[in-house]
């Protein structure tokens, strides 16, 4: 697993203080027991997150919904950790270079 993933995980949920393993198997069962814990205290808090990390609101729904097959703690750690390889291959393809820009003319 992409320690950059781990690393917007931990950025996007404030999780400075824990330790999130590197595989993406192992990641999977903990962000689905993180996302359960969310779901039964933090749901608001856990709904913002995913807002802000632009998962797709249909896909959320899909994921919370009694027909879908796979429990939702699941379906739904899967959708975060889903963007979060986007956001980081997206960061990685679009790197900007750095411009030289004389000191004067910096903000």
């Amino acid at each position: 697993m992409n320690q950059s993933v781990n690393d917007l995980i931990i950025r996007d949920f404030q999780l400075e203080n824990q330790k999130i393993p590197n595989s993406e198997e192992a990641l999977l069962y903990w962000m689905s027991d993180y996302v359960a814990y969310l779901i039964e205290s933090r749901l608001e808090y856990l709904m913002s997150t995913m807002y802000r990390m632009d998962i797709s609101e249909a896909a959320v729904q899909k994921a919370l919904s009694p027909l879908n097959p796979e429990p939702a703690n699941v379906t739904v750690a899967r959708l975060i950790i889903e963007r979060q390889k986007q956001r980081v291959f997206t960061k990685g393809f679009y790197k900007q270079e750095e411009l030289d820009i004389e000191e004067e003319m910096k903000w």
